[in-house]
């Protein structure tokens, strides 16, 4: 069997849910960027604020149900900590508030705290976006062992439309998720790999167009703020706290564009960079990729790993072998999917964990296939679907195009050894879906906002922060950031020091002091 990006999909936590469209033109003001803290800068001190309004406890309770034995085995997560409890819901949404397509869905969430959680405490709502399923995140946050904001707070997932515990989209035949998924197909053959990227992309968007019909809208990351207005509209309350990680930073910014008032706390985790076009997303995401990848190699090398005396060079040339059809049923796409999901898995990396990815890449190199196989699907599982995929391509403005994304072929080869011929490739994946307005920034907020993130992230890379602060200053709101001195994705569910941050802000509402450095 040749393992590819969508060799195995999970099953998910399902609800019955039906979907359609609806996302009219926006204007996207200005973006100012701010200039990046530095570790080592001395931190400003954050002025006073005036409190901004409290979230407040849920009036009305979702019919939740206990389901923490079946989303642990579901996501080979291990035994559950003693005194967590996982929580399944789910609420009734309009398909569009707009009411350009008329009807109903049922939209699932997932709630985690511990027995011991006060049950006096608003929750705090999360979205990842595209990236990888909420609901995964949260649970991967509850499976490891920073569990102080989870004993403080009930969290909330809420999956956007076709990913998680959503009920997937299923718009392509299998021979068509398989050629968009494996780049082997055509990277050693005579026809250009970018051209035949191009061309699945364009069968793939074709069948999955034709499949949602007219309901194309639907899974951009406005309407996805809607889904999160109508579960604060369920709980039956004035305000709620909303933390948007990677993409879904992109969610909780449309949730500040259009529903403001509603909002007690943001925070926005290692978000992606607006005002960007499609080459340029990529490109951040790849260097955060090289230096996730470095920094991992660093750890291991101090752990005397199995990888060796230089375990990036190792993971370099097992990526060139993948890419030249050297490894056993393992293409340079499905490796590289892997590598990114390990690194941006939302557990905790410790010791055991570092050592343990290390040994399975060995025996890859040696030919021995099976330690890596848990690591292989449960990355393809997290990202290869097709709801993954109409997500990620309805909010993709400003696409590539095959002239440019073959000199990012080259030129991403040499710069990114490991993670950019396969991501200049990718470009073309969505390149023929309907180019999507610029996503609008919200123009006036005066909430204090939390910014965080990471020098190493994976999932988004490391630079989008001052695009994302600047645009919220432009808007009138206050920011402070965070930066962890690690690697991960999302920086709270790996820091502690910046959890510790975000359960500051969440209780008062006052930000720290902006620049504030958290040691890896």
């Amino acid at each position: 069997m040749r393992w590819t990006r969508a060799a195995l999909l999970a099953s998910t936590l399902t609800v019955l849910v039906t979907t359609a469209c609806g996302a009219g033109p926006s204007d996207r003001p200005a973006v100012a960027v701010e200039h990046p803290h530095q570790a080592g800068n001395a931190p400003t001190t954050a002025p006073a604020d005036t409190p901004p309004p409290a979230p407040e406890v849920p009036k009305a309770e979702l019919q939740w149900k206990d389901c923490t034995a079946p989303t642990f085995s579901l996501l080979s997560l291990g035994a559950p900590p003693q005194g967590l409890v996982l929580e399944c819901a789910e609420y009734t949404a309009q398909i569009d508030i707009a009411g350009n397509v008329s009807g109903i869905f049922k939209n699932a969430v997932l709630r985690a705290r511990y027995d011991r959680t006060p049950k006096d405490v608003a929750p705090l709502v999360l979205t990842s976006g595209s990236d990888r399923s909420s609901t995964s995140t949260l649970a991967g946050l509850a499976a490891g062992p920073a569990s102080a904001l989870l004993a403080a707070r009930p969290v909330i997932a809420v999956d956007r439309r076709g990913i998680g515990s959503s009920v997937p989209v299923s718009c392509m035949t299998d021979p068509q998720r398989r050629v968009l998924a494996d780049q082997a197909q055509f990277t050693r053959g005579t026809t250009d790999p970018v051209d035949a990227m191009a061309t699945a992309g364009r069968e793939a968007t074709v069948a999955c167009l034709d499949f949602l019909a007219p309901g194309q809208g639907l899974y951009d990351a406005p309407h996805a703020a809607d889904d999160i207005e109508q579960l604060r509209k369920q709980l039956q309350v004035d305000h709620i706290a909303l933390l948007g990680t990677g993409t879904g930073a992109n969610v909780a910014l449309n949730y500040a564009r259009k529903y403001g008032p509603k909002l007690g706390r943001l925070i926005l985790d290692s978000p992606q960079a607006v005002g960007l076009d499609a080459n340029g997303r990529a490109e951040q995401k790849v260097k955060g990729q090289e230096a996730a990848l470095t920094a991992y190699a660093q750890r291991c090398a101090s752990l005397n790993c199995s990888l060796g005396a230089d375990p990036r060079a190792t993971v370099v040339d097992l990526a060139n072998r993948a890419a030249a059809g050297q490894l056993p049923d393992l293409s340079a796409s499905a490796f590289v999917t892997t590598l990114s999901g390990y690194l941006g898995d939302s557990r905790a990396h410790g010791n055991q964990q570092i050592t343990e990815f290390a040994d399975a890449l060995t025996a890859l190199g040696k030919g021995d296939r099976g330690p890596i196989t848990p690591f292989v699907l449960r990355a393809t599982a997290a990202i290869a679907t097709d709801g993954e995929y109409v997500n990620r391509c309805t909010d993709n403005h400003e696409p590539s195009t095959p002239g440019k994304a073959k000199e990012l072929e080259t030129a991403w080869a040499t710069h990114y050894p490991v993670f950019g011929k396969v991501a200049a490739i990718d470009l073309m994946a969505c390149s023929a879906w309907p180019a999507a307005t610029p996503m609008a920034l919200p123009d006036k907020l005066t909430l204090p906002v939390l910014v965080i993130g990471g020098s190493a992230d994976p999932v988004t890379g490391q630079d989008g922060r001052p695009t994302v602060t600047g645009a919220l200053g432009t808007a009138g709101a206050r920011t402070a950031t965070v930066v962890w001195q690690g690697w991960g994705h999302p920086t709270f569910a790996h820091s502690g020091c910046a959890q510790q941050s975000l359960a500051d802000y969440l209780k008062e509402g006052k930000l720290p002091a902006d620049g504030t450095a958290c040691p890896a």
